[in-house]
């Protein structure tokens, strides 16, 4: 038997030692070989490396020159090309050191400025803090009532099994098709009939009623719980409404959570939608669009701008950074069936 496996493996490196010895006659050993391709993933691995990091810099940098312009003093008119027209790779224009013969301005003075004077300007009573509670009330209520509403048409259309399903589910991915600008005005015409532009519900009310994505990503996620959860728990007297609370809900929670998460940042940066539906001089516009008006009252001190901008951004930002795995993991497991 030692005999057999032995020939055998002899047969087998026949064929290699006539490689090695035909790569010998031209000086080429199999060490070169070996070198020459580690060579190769090292020049490989190199420049993959520099590519990320410069594409890691194009993404890093316009927040980067965001944060350093927000200390930076533009009040003054030859001050404002600083921002403008320079690659700003700290806060040499800074307020750390303010300009000669300028008195009270400090570190944090354009910060100060949003939090104390800046919205004031756009009309009476408003402040920054009610900017900041609009958007809360347009983030936060539309957002947790128009999940809970996706994940309910997305269980329907993933474990119910109804007559017609397939056909309304592709009627509603449809819609998505639609774009958004021809709708605006038949949009715009309707919720100013219904009063809604005056009180912020135009922000508030449709989104309650869910998303069309929402509920396709949380209907791919569902394909992949068994329905056999639901069928014992209708076998133990069960209804729908209590296998959607306290099964499905629980069950499904990291896809509901990511959604959300997403949802919450889109109402949060939706300037569009509140610089169409609703006025500018109302005390129901958000913080980007108050942000923009501020252009006007301002007239060309765009570092306070940048402040505001900076502070509107953050809580998206640290919202995504702590929540940035369950959103990963769920986009990845959106793709699985039963």
């Amino acid at each position: 038997m030692e005999e057999k496996q032995r020939a055998s493996s002899e047969a087998e490196s026949a064929p290699r030692r006539a490689w090695d010895a035909v790569c010998a006659f031209f000086g080429i050993s199999t060490k070169t070989r070996r070198a020459s391709r580690k060579r190769v993933k090292l020049v490989g691995d190199v420049l993959t490396y520099a590519v990320l990091i410069v594409g890691a810099f194009f993404m890093v940098y316009p927040f980067w020159w965001m944060l350093a312009g927000s200390f930076a003093y533009t009040a003054e008119r030859g001050t404002q090309g600083d921002i403008l027209n320079n690659m700003i790779w700290w806060p040499s224009v800074s307020t750390f050191m303010p300009p000669a013969g300028v008195v009270g301005v400090g570190a944090f003075f354009n910060y100060a400025e949003v939090f104390t004077n800046a919205f004031g300007k756009l009309s009476s009573g408003f402040t920054f803090w009610r900017a900041l509670f609009n958007n809360l009330l347009y983030s936060v209520v539309p957002v947790s009532v128009g999940v809970i509403t996706s994940a309910s048409a997305a269980f329907s259309f993933a474990k119910l099994d109804w007559k017609g399903r397939n056909v309304v589910f592709y009627f509603l991915l449809a819609a998505i098709m639609i774009p958004g600008p021809s709708i605006m005005v038949s949009q715009f015409v309707m919720y100013d009939n219904l009063g809604w532009r005056t009180n912020g519900l135009v922000l508030i009310v449709p989104g309650m009623f869910g998303s069309i994505m929402t509920a396709f990503f949380i209907r791919q996620f569902l394909f992949g719980l068994p329905t056999s959860i639901i069928e014992a728990a209708q076998i133990d007297g069960a209804g729908y409404p209590r296998v959607f609370v306290g099964f499905i809900l629980p069950l499904a929670l990291p896809a509901i959570m990511a959604q959300a998460v997403l949802s919450f940042m889109g109402c949060w940066n939706n300037y569009l939608g509140s610089f169409i539906m609703i006025p500018p001089q109302s005390e129901w516009i958000n913080l980007p669009h108050a942000i923009v008006l501020m252009e006007k009252s301002y007239e060309g001190n765009y570092a306070v701008m940048i402040a505001a901008s900076v502070i509107c951004v953050l809580p998206v930002m640290v919202l995504f950074a702590c929540f940035q795995k369950l959103i990963i993991g769920s986009l990845m497991l959106t793709g699985s069936k039963e």
